[in-house]
């Protein structure tokens, strides 16, 4: 052990690299017990005849051994600062080796006429591409570790020589202040020639490398404690001042000499060292950003305002900027001025900062980083720091978006290498130091682009909606996009007073990122959004006029923003979609926000310029099925009323597209079902082709089982952003495409609707043939770029000659040496980012000016002057070259964008297929009996189904009780339903309205048989709901709902209402239900159904000949209060709700039932109606309504639109009732 010990103290300690330090940076004091701590704290007395002095000659680091390497030996040349006298004073150890500085540093350290010792040189080689160390700072301990082992301190000693360290990455080369705590990186092998084996008490036979003796020497005029600025030397010295202070008089070799009667530490001298001062905390400790809020640190930060100074609750506060004071500005670094300068502007934003190989969220960012997901908070130039790697952003991104947060991306728009040559061939400005950086774009969750980061193949909107009233009614400008396809949809329309077509524009599209106007958008409509999106969808409140445009401004900015562009410079023609509605001022307010909030995104130019621009309209009044928003969602089309989610809608169970662009087309054919009977026979006859010819289907559902997104892709193409493995799906989807269709051609039976579109689809040999031979496809879809084949591109092949002859030179080079050294095993190491390092066998004796960079132990890396040339040649004609290959892949982008239409064509051609395909796969999965539809197309309307199953319950479901629906036709056009509660009234109701629209999508219904006439509405008042937000009522949204249906049924629209006048007393919605269920069968004359519970209503209307009464079966046990539920639909009237029976199936108790019975006997009004108009009927007894109409015809009333209250139709089913009496 004794052995063990001097041989560790004759290994000199070197210079602490804790003493340089940056300008600005304060002593470290962490946690981090440095060996210095327990060197210089007061030591035992020993006895009074122990000598002053032992082993002088191992403290005194001049002194040359054996055993000692020249890299580890300090250096007796002059220092800038004076060590005190004592000439047994040992230097301050330090954990960190001394590593090699780069070439980079050294014309650093020329330009600041620092001259290094020449024995320092002999470890400090230059290199082309290493960076600037980063030193480490180690503080003195404190004194509540000094029982502990000074073996164990050692120990940790080497571990940490052995660990690998954290490195700063190449392009991590901003001039910054201090940094602290952070180790360059050097590997394990390096560092075995340097750490001392801990199994080996031989200290003569190390292992560790020796440095040739005979080295040019310069001139001494500094330490190797050098600092990255000349600035900072003064301080740096006073440091190292104040630092020997505290060191002891006396050798530590002498200190810890071996004494077997006395194992404890000696000391020289008879007395013992006086005990050292404690540096106060406030004095040596620099705060640590992460420690404190930035609101304690800025007092700016702590009582915000936005750039305009207007504090939080002030009409025109801006939440997206943040005032930054001149003075702060002032005192920021270099690169806390260049974030700011962003951030100031993106103060409600998430912003990711490129550093190197990470990107970074600094301050309140980085705060919410680290509480969200619990993001490692940190330190970065005085502000707090949280990081994520580059790889893993787009993961990253998704959290914060997927949370409502927008999230901005600024990128490094240079390399380190990059940065230098701009600055050696332009004299760079002092603000210039730092890597120039730049907003990339803004990511929000209704404005994804890349399909790694949405959730879905469905689109996402963003759209802005502005509002006006014209004619004391309401109207609506509104502009969509789906930013990752590039796909614009522009609509202006006046709406009603209950805002049906805004509503159904709503359920229809699911926005997930509104633009509104602020202060200019009524109470109505921002309720109806409230409650028919979802909680993650993004407000944006702009101001009118600059940030929501008005329409004068919109065409302006349009006009001269270059977006439609119909050559090089050229200004082309507004897409013609765009150009017929410029002249709607509602419109292009909105199409104006719109374009505004994408240029703030910088989305502006890459989606406007694809003129990928459609009308749209919430309700076609022509040719299709009308499905307003109240109807989608009671009927569950896209999203059921429990959890919102798909789960049993129809669309889930009709949608089995293959394509990603095909279930985005799919869904706008299930929103607007068609009415033209020649269209749906059309969509019919498809479908029965591909189900009885399975090779077809089966042959497309192969082909295009792995296509990739196509239409977003391309998208991304115009928009100059493509991936290269992306680049080559493009083109290989194309070509499967273009392959499909020709196999498809020659298959036989292929006709009707399918042969259509094939025969549509555009020829793609000529735009795809020049893809054939253009790229190296393989390099391409491993991510290595976008490489040219040889011709292409002649300044590609001109910069690849380039590189290649100096690859070929650097070849020669180690030949040449190779017979220089006599040595065949020479070869080029690369060692990260010191690339061709010549390694050599340690045997080997090289040249004097080789410099060595690394070693292991049986090999050493070096460089010389002629390698160091070549290097760098190539370095610098790499970063050409890549500039190069970024220039030919946006080449490679505009050539395939050329034909944008083209593929564009293809892809809808293709999505209708997948749309057919996937009819025909719904339809052959109901199983049996299903059957196609027949439509006729009579005057009167007719809907029957035999033996009808509810489509969405066919494979859920196995034992559901099909029902026979008998609506027009030769039958009564109103069913008027009654039933027990619970027995499946509201079943029937909606399992006909989805019958209907499949019939119409052109899909099989599950029933034996089907015939109907086309249906151009489907109007539903289904369930009791209020409106909390709206303040509106149960009754108050029924009368709201049935106003509509009153007012837009037509003879051919298909009406259902459900329990009309609950939501009221007894007596006002017997009135209601009665008047309304005249009115719908007597003018209006529509098919549908009628479920209540007021059975008075089946008295009132028992010879009404558009009314034919039908309950739901049932088998009640009145002994028990059981019912059974039958669910067979038959005629005639319920016997009554059976409340009571209910109530005692919920459990309620037996005596609360049978008090109710006794008042609802006594009390419930209906009951006593329906006695009475028994009563009546003994007599001569005539309805209400034939009275109402006999009555309006005799005084000649006129409507409110001026026409006859009773017209042709009310009166020939007003002769049919009177006959009927």
């Amino acid at each position: 052990m004794g052995e063990k010990l001097a041989a560790v103290a004759r290994t000199p300690a070197r210079t602490p690299s804790s003493t340089a330090k940056k300008s600005g940076q304060a002593p470290s004091t962490g946690k981090q017990q440095s060996i210095l701590g327990f060197f210089s704290r007061a030591a035992t007395p020993k006895p009074s005849g122990a000598p002053s002095s032992s082993l002088p000659s191992r403290a005194t680091p001049s002194i040359k051994t054996e055993t000692s390497p020249q890299c580890l030996k300090e250096t007796t040349s002059k220092s800038n600062f004076k060590l005190p006298k004592n000439s047994n004073a040992t230097p301050v150890p330090s954990s960190d080796a001394i590593g090699p500085l780069s070439s980079q540093e050294n014309r650093d350290a020329n330009a600041a006429k620092q001259v290094v010792d020449a024995k320092t040189l002999a470890i400090m080689g230059s290199s082309p591409s290493r960076k600037v160390k980063k030193v480490v700072s180690y503080a003195e301990s404190s004194g509540d570790e000094e029982d502990e082992d000074v073996f164990a301190a050692l120990k940790s000693r080497r571990n940490r020589q052995r660990r690998p360290r954290s490195t700063i990455p190449e392009d991590d080369e901003d001039d910054y202040e201090a940094e602290g705590n952070v180790i360059e990186e050097e590997e394990d092998d390096d560092m075995a020639d340097f750490v001392v084996s801990e199994d080996s008490d031989a200290p003569s036979k190390s292992k560790k490398r020796k440095r040739p003796a005979s080295r040019p020497t310069a001139p001494r005029k500094r330490s190797n404690i050098s600092s990255p600025t000349p600035a900072s030397e003064t301080e740096a010295d006073m440091d190292v001042d104040k630092m020997l202070e505290d060191i002891p008089s006396t050798s530590t070799a002498q200190k810890w000499k071996y004494d077997p009667e006395n194992v404890r530490p000696s000391e020289p001298g008879s007395a013992a060292a006086p005990p050292k001062k404690k540096k106060s905390p406030a004095t040596t400790q620099k705060v640590k950003a992460h420690t404190k809020e930035p609101e304690v640190r800025h007092s700016w930060l702590a009582n915000p305002v936005d750039g305009n100074k207007n504090p939080p609750g002030h009409p025109d506060f801006d939440p997206n900027t943040i005032y930054v004071p001149n003075y702060a500005f002032n005192n920021f670094s270099a690169f806390e001025k260049q974030y700011w300068e962003i951030k100031k502007n993106l103060w409600n934003t998430v912003v990711f900062f490129k550093k190197g190989k990470f990107y970074e969220l600094y301050e309140n960012d980085a705060t919410i980083g680290h509480q969200l997901f619990d993001l490692k908070l940190t330190d970065r130039v005085n502000m707090r720091m949280v990081g994520v790697p580059e790889s893993s952003l787009d993961l990253w991104v998704n959290q914060f978006v997927a949370k409502g947060y927008k999230v901005a991306r600024v990128d490094q728009m240079e390399s380190a290498l990059g940065k230098e040559m701009r600055e050696r061939d332009a004299k760079a400005k002092k603000a210039d130091k730092i890597i120039r950086r730049e907003l990339a774009c803004i990511l929000t969750g209704g404005t994804l682009v890349d399909g790694s980061m949405l959730q879905d193949d469905m689109a996402t909107y963003c759209a802005a909606i502005k509002e006006s009233v014209i004619d004391d009614k309401p109207a609506f400008g509104i502009a969509f996009v789906d930013a990752a396809t590039g796909q614009f949809f522009i609509s202006e329309f006046q709406d009603d007073v209950d805002l049906t077509k805004f509503e159904t524009f709503v359920a229809q599209t699911a926005p997930r990122e509104l633009l509104l106007e602020k202060s200019h958008i009524s109470t109505k409509a921002l309720r109806i959004l409230k409650n028919n999106t979802s909680p993650t969808t993004i407000w944006n409140y702009m101001k009118p006029g600059t940030e929501f445009w008005d329409a004068d401004l919109a065409r302006r900015e349009l006009e001269c923003g270059g977006y439609f562009t119909a050559g090089e410079g050229e200004d082309g023609a507004w897409p013609a979609t765009l150009s017929e509605a410029k002249d709607r001022d509602l419109l292009m307010s909105a199409l104006g926000a719109l374009t505004q909030y994408l240029r703030v995104l910088k989305l502006d130019q890459n989606l406007l310029s694809q003129g990928s621009f459609e009308r749209y309209s919430p309700i076609h009044k022509n040719g299709t099925l009308i499905l307003d928003g109240q109807s989608l969602i009671n009927l569950e089309v896209f999203a059921n009323t429990v959890n919102g989610n798909t789960e049993g809608t129809l669309f889930s169970l009709l949608n089995r597209c293959i394509t990603p662009f095909g279930k985005r087309l799919f869904r706008q054919w299930v929103c607007h079902p068609l009415c033209n009977i020649q269209k749906i026979n059309e969509r019919f006859d498809a479908v029965d082709m591909l189900n009885t010819s399975r090779v077809l289907r089966d042959q497309f559902s192969v082909q295009m089982a792995k296509m990739p997104d196509l239409e977003r892709l391309i998208s991304r193409i115009h928009a100059g952003v493509c991936k290269p493995q992306d680049f080559v799906k493009v083109l290989e989807g194309f070509e499967q495409i273009e392959e499909m269709v020709a196999t498809l051609d020659q298959l036989d039976k292929v006709d009707g609707l399918v042969k259509r579109l094939l025969s549509s689809m555009p020829d793609l040999r000529d735009p795809l043939g020049y893809w054939k031979t253009a790229l190296d496809r393989d390099q391409a879809r491993q991510g290595k770029g976008f490489i040219p084949e040889r011709g292409i591109e002649e300044d590609f092949d001109s910069s690849q000659d380039e590189i290649d002859r100096i690859k070929g030179e650097l070849d020669a080079l180690l030949e040449k040496k190779k017979a220089a050294v006599h040595c065949k095993t020479l070869k080029f190491t690369d060692m990260g980012k010191e690339i061709y390092q010549v390694e050599a066998p340690k045997a080997i004796k090289v040249p004097s000016n080789w410099r060595q960079m690394s070693a292991t132990a049986s090999v050493k890396r070096y460089y010389f002057k002629e390698l160091e040339d070549l290097v760098r040649e190539l370095q610098e004609a790499e970063e050409t070259h890549s500039q190069i290959v970024k220039e030919v892949a946006s080449r490679f982008f505009k050539r395939l964008d050329a034909d944008y239409e083209v593929w564009l064509q293809a892809i809808r051609i293709i999505s209708q297929l997948d749309c057919l395909v996937s009819l025909a796969k719904a339809s052959s999965a109901l199983g049996e009996p299903s059957c196609r539809p027949v439509f006729v197309d009579d005057e009167r309307s007719v809907l029957k189904f035999e033996d009808l199953r509810h489509p969405c319950m066919v494979n859920t479901v196995s034992d559901f009780i099909p029902n026979d629906i008998k609506l027009g036709g030769d039958e009564a056009k109103i069913n008027l339903l009654t039933g027990a509660n619970a027995a499946g009234k509201s079943t029937i109701l909606r399992m006909s309205c989805i019958a209907v629209i499949m019939a119409q999508i052109g899909c099989y219904v599950p029933a034996v048989s089907a015939t109907m006439t086309p249906v151009d509405r489907i109007m539903s008042r289904l369930g009791a709901n209020d409106n909390i937000f709206a303040a509106q009522s149960t009754f108050f949204v029924e009368l709201s709902e049935t106003k509509k249906i009153l007012s837009e049924a037509t003879p051919r629209s298909l009406v259902i209402l459900d329990e009309l006048g609950r939501g009221t007393s007894s007596y006002d919605g017997v009135a209601v239900a009665q008047a309304v269920l005249h009115h719908v069968a007597s003018h209006i004359g529509c098919i549908g159904f009628f479920a209540t519970h007021y059975h008075s209503l089946a008295t009132e209307f028992e010879n009404h000949p558009e009314i034919r009464a039908r309950r739901m079966q049932i088998h009640v046990d009145d002994e028990n209060r059981q019912i059974t539920f039958l669910y067979k639909l038959e005629d005639g009237v319920a016997e009554g709700s059976f409340g009571m029976h209910c109530a005692a199936m919920c459990g309620i108790s037996g005596s609360v039932i049978e008090r109710a019975e006794v008042a609802a006997k006594e009390w419930e009004h209906t009951s006593r109606l329906k006695e009475s108009l028994e009563r009546a009927k003994t007599g001569c007894y005539i309805p209400l309504g034939v009275l109402s109409d006999v009555a309006s015809l005799l005084r000649d009333v006129k409507g409110e639109d001026g026409r006859d209250e009773v017209e042709e139709r009310g009166v020939e089913v007003l002769l049919r009732a009177i006959e009927a009496l």
